[in-house]
């Protein structure tokens, strides 16, 4: 069966991908997205699981999928047609190697929901900000009446959003989802920023970084790309971009440009329009609200629904939320900086910071996090990468080391300044040597620091 490459979706009463014979390598929340959507598009699908037990198995093979646990070996690649990797099977993975050595497409998830989507959809991509930029876009969305979802690497399949018949589409797209995609083709794509992540999946930075380019790799005249005009990296590769390409800024706009006068969002797309003032002050966040707003004036939507959507929005879980407060210390809980680039827009503007890092490096260069030295007072350093965040600032500000989570908040509380200091959990790391996830690390730290602040109320401390 052939796909014709810049297709905008299937057609209607026919299986996409009726006579495919697939298998799908990983059985997370993408696996299991793809292969329930290609088992119920006509394919004949197969699973290959590493782990021996795996959540959503018996789930799957309601949908006559066939689920192989325990590893994977080339017999199951044996009459297959194409190949699905799932997002955390890296791409010099043995069985990526043997599908290309029989000449086997691999596709991503995204290739199944922009085979499938008939909905104009908007694709963000970038190292930080991407399910905040998402969640924004679809929210302005939404603020000019149209059904529309967040989706994507957000946890809500693209696959799965695809069928579920919105009217438009916010789609969140990794550089592991973005890698091996032939078919999305987004209305207007967004490329928030490029800073060096995840070089243990990719192999090196240079193909991150072509991983990321692909996200207008498909658009044409008709289309828009926003790019991020304070982004050196970024900016380069967005400019590159084959289509119209608008950009935002945290600077006062230009001609074309979505910006910030003063604290007040403004964009000079199609004429002049204040937008009003993103709902936090923290650096991200307003690259966020500008980058979502370029998306969604390029995709058409009114500049009155633009602002109302931005109007509605608050910061995400784990992206440097408050979470409590002991005397005038305040706790941060940021764990969604994974990496150095988020953790230092983390600390941008701040002083008076005991900054809790540390976790998993990913083969990330973790010096450039001695730019943030002025804002800190203390570093309180934990999990496998705790050695060398605790030399990088030996000599510069306290520092020490924490064998969890809730000993590094309350050692990060002896060093804060008691009046109005600030303990910042931005671990510039992955999760995964302590923690199942991000999640699970800024859940403990609050629950730490509001153990904290009941001890500190009832003058147990």
């Amino acid at each position: 069966m052939r796909f014709e490459a810049r297709g905008r979706g299937a057609v209607r009463g026919t299986k996409a991908f009726a006579g495919e014979r697939v298998l799908v390598v990983g059985l997370g929340v993408a696996g299991r997205a793809a292969a329930r959507v290609l088992a119920e598009e006509g394919a004949t699908v197969r699973v290959t699981e590493e782990r021996p037990e795996a959540a959503g198995a018996d789930e799957i093979r309601g949908f006559g999928v066939e689920v192989l646990t325990g590893g994977h070996e080339p017999s199951h690649l044996d009459g297959v047609t194409a190949v699905v990797a799932s997002p955390g099977v890296p791409e010099g993975a043995p069985v990526l190697r043997w599908a290309e050595q029989r000449g086997l497409p691999i596709w991503s998830e995204l290739d199944v929901g922009a085979r499938l989507c008939r909905a104009p959809y908007v694709a963000v991509t970038g190292t930080n900000g991407k399910s905040t930029t998402t969640v924004m876009v679809a929210h302005m969305m939404r603020a000019a009446g149209l059904d529309a979802v967040a989706c994507g690497n957000i946890g809500h399949a693209f696959s799965l959003a695809a069928r579920e018949g919105h009217a438009a589409l916010a789609v969140e797209a990794s550089s592991f989802q973005l890698r091996f995609h032939h078919w999305l083709h987004p209305k207007v794509s967004v490329l928030l920023n490029v800073a060096s992540d995840h070089i243990d999946w990719h192999g090196s930075f240079e193909r991150y970084a072509e991983s990321k380019a692909r996200v207008y790799e498909l658009q044409d005249e008709d289309d828009v790309h926003i790019g991020n005009a304070d982004d050196g990296r970024g900016a380069k590769i967005s400019a590159a971009a084959p289509c119209r390409v608008a950009w935002f800024r945290m600077g006062s706009p230009g001609e074309g440009e979505v910006g910030f006068v003063g604290r007040e969002l403004v964009a000079r797309i199609d004429g002049e329009a204040p937008l009003g003032v993103p709902g936090s002050d923290a650096a991200g966040f307003r690259a966020d609200a500008a980058a979502a707003a370029a998306a969604s004036l390029s995709f058409g939507l009114d500049p009155g629904a633009v602002a109302e959507g931005l109007r509605r929005m608050r910061p995400l879980p784990h992206r440097g939320e408050e979470v409590a407060r002991v005397g005038s210390v305040a706790f941060l809980d940021d764990s969604k900086a994974t990496n150095v680039h988020a953790a230092l827009h983390a600390l941008a503007g701040r002083r008076g910071v005991v900054l809790i890092a540390g976790g998993m490096a990913k083969g990330a260069d973790l010096s450039p996090l001695a730019e943030a030295t002025p804002a800190l007072v203390g570093v309180v350093a934990m999990g496998e990468a705790a050695p060398e965040i605790a030399m990088l600032f030996e000599g510069r500000v306290p520092v020490s080391k924490a064998g969890s989570i809730e000993e590094a908040v309350r050692e990060a509380f002896e060093l804060a300044p008691p009046a109005g200091g600030t303990v910042l959990l931005a671990p510039a790391c992955a999760s995964w040597d302590m923690f199942r996830d991000y999640v699970e690390r800024g859940e403990r730290f609050a629950e730490a620091a509001r153990r904290l602040a009941e001890e500190d109320a009832d003058g147990s401390r």
